[in-house]
C-alpha cells in the first residue's frame, strides 16, 4: 500500500491509499473554496448523560445530487470533486460539512472506490483489503489526535438509512468522549469479569459456537453471528476468533481472511429477500476500544452488520417504545435470520 496525504483548497487533509507502490499523486484540488468554518457544539445532556453533537452548518451539505455531479467521483476535465486526480482506489478526506470538528473532534470521508455505481460488496478481495488498511491507519493516526478518545469508522447504504450521496463511501469520527453504547458495553464487561473471572465477549463468542443455531460464517480467523438478543430485524456481528481491542493490532491472518469474509456477508444481505429487491439498505459499524480506558485488551474489536428493512417492501421504524424508551421490539427471532442468511450463500 502506498499513502500519499495532501491539502484541498480550502486546507482539508486528503489522503490517497495506492494498492501500487509507484503511483503518483500530484493532482491539485482547482476549485475555489473559502477556508472552512464550523460552527460544532459539544453539549451534555444532564438527565441521561449522553452527549450531542449541535451542528448548524451540516444543514448546508449536499443532498442527493445527479450522478455527474457527486463530489465523491474523481475530477474530470471541466467539473472538479472533492478528490482531484482523475481515478483512484482508496481516498479519505475531512469532510466538508463535519459533525465534530476541531476541539470536539474528527470526521472523515472514505471512498471505497471510484466507481459510482458500485458497492461495497462489488469490491474484490484486494480491494477490499485496501479498504481494511485505510481504516486500520486512519484508527492509529486518529488516535494520536489530542481531542479523540473513540474512532468509530462505518457505513451508511441506502437512502432509507439517510444516506445523501449515492457513491460508496463510509465515514470515520472521532469521538471527544466514550459513545453511550460502548459506555453499555464496559460497564457489561466489568460486571462479567467480577462475576465470573472470565472475559464477557470471550463468553458471548463461545456460547455462539457452541449453540451453533444463530452462526452464519465459520472461519479460521473469524466468525460471524446474528446475537441473540438482537435489536433489529438481519443483524449480524463479526469477531476475530483472537481478541483484540482495534483494528491496528489485527494479525496478518486475520487480515487476509477478513475480505472474503465480509465481503460474502454483504453479498448475503443483498440476497435476503429475494431476487428483484432493491439494495439492502444497512449500517456497518466497527466497534473499537477507547484509548484512555484502563484495560484496552479487555475490549474486542468486532463489526456490527444490520438492515433497517424487516420483510420485503417493509422498514422497521424506531417507533414509540425504541426511540421513546430504548427499548427494542424485533419482529424477527434470531435464529430464523440466521437461518436466512444460511439460505443465501454464495454458491
Amino acid at each position: 500500500m502506498k499513502k500519499t496525504a495532501t491539502r484541498l483548497a480550502d486546507g482539508r487533509e486528503l489522503i490517497y491509499y495506492d494498492a501500487r507502490d509507484d503511483a503518483v499523486r500530484d493532482a491539485v484540488d482547482q476549485r475555489p473554496l473559502d477556508p472552512i468554518a464550523t460552527s460544532s457544539e459539544i453539549r451534555h445532556d444532564r438527565l441521561l448523560g449522553d452527549r450531542v453533537a449541535i451542528a448548524s452548518h451540516r444543514q448546508a451539505r449536499t443532498y442527493h445530487p445527479p450522478a455527474d455531479q457527486c463530489p465523491l467521483c474523481p475530477s474530470r476535465e471541466g467539473r472538479h470533486s472533492e478528490i482531484p486526480a482523475t481515478g483512484y482506489d482508496v481516498v479519505v478526506f475531512e469532510n466538508r460539512f463535519p459533525s465534530l470538528a476541531g476541539d470536539s473532534g474528527r470526521c472523515e470521508v472514505v471512498c471505497f472506490t471510484s466507481d459510482h455505481d458500485a458497492s461495497f460488496a462489488d469490491l474484490d478481495a484486494a480491494q477490499a483489503a485496501l479498504v481494511l488498511d485505510a481504516w486500520t491507519d486512519r484508527t492509529a493516526e486518529l488516535a494520536q489526535h489530542p481531542a479523540v478518545e473513540q474512532v468509530f469508522c462505518f457505513e451508511n447504504r441506502g437512502k432509507e438509512i439517510g444516506v445523501t450521496l449515492g457513491h460508496p463511501h463510509g465515514q470515520i469520527y472521532g469521538y471527544p468522549f466514550v459513545t453511550p453504547r460502548t459506555r453499555l458495553m464496559l460497564r457489561s464487561l466489568a460486571e462479567h469479569r467480577v462475576a465470573t473471572g472470565r472475559n464477557l465477549f470471550d463468553d458471548v463468542v463461545a456460547d455462539e459456537l457452541a449453540d451453533g443455531r444463530r452462526v452464519v460464517l465459520d472461519g479460521e480467523h473469524w466468525v460471524a453471528f446474528v446475537p441473540y438478543a438482537a435489536h433489529w430485524p438481519y443483524e449480524v456481528h463479526l469477531y476475530p476468533k483472537r481478541r483484540v481491542p482495534d483494528l491496528p493490532s489485527l494479525d496478518e491472518a486475520a487480515r487476509t481472511e477478513f475480505p472474503q469474509m465480509y465481503l460474502e456477508l454483504l453479498k448475503r444481505f443483498d440476497r435476503i429477500f429475494g431476487a428483484g429487491e432493491p439494495p439492502t439498505p444497512y449500517i456497518s459499524a466497527w466497534h473499537q476500544a477507547p484509548y484512555r480506558m484502563t484495560d484496552r485488551g479487555e475490549f474486542a474489536l468486532h463489526l456490527e452488520l444490520f438492515t433497517i428493512r424487516r420483510t420485503s417492501g417493509k422498514l422497521k421504524f424506531l417507533a414509540g417504545s425504541e426511540s421513546g424508551m430504548n427499548v427494542f421490539i424485533n419482529d424477527v427471532p434470531p435464529e430464523a435470520a440466521a437461518e436466512r442468511l444460511r439460505e443465501v450463500a454464495s454458491k
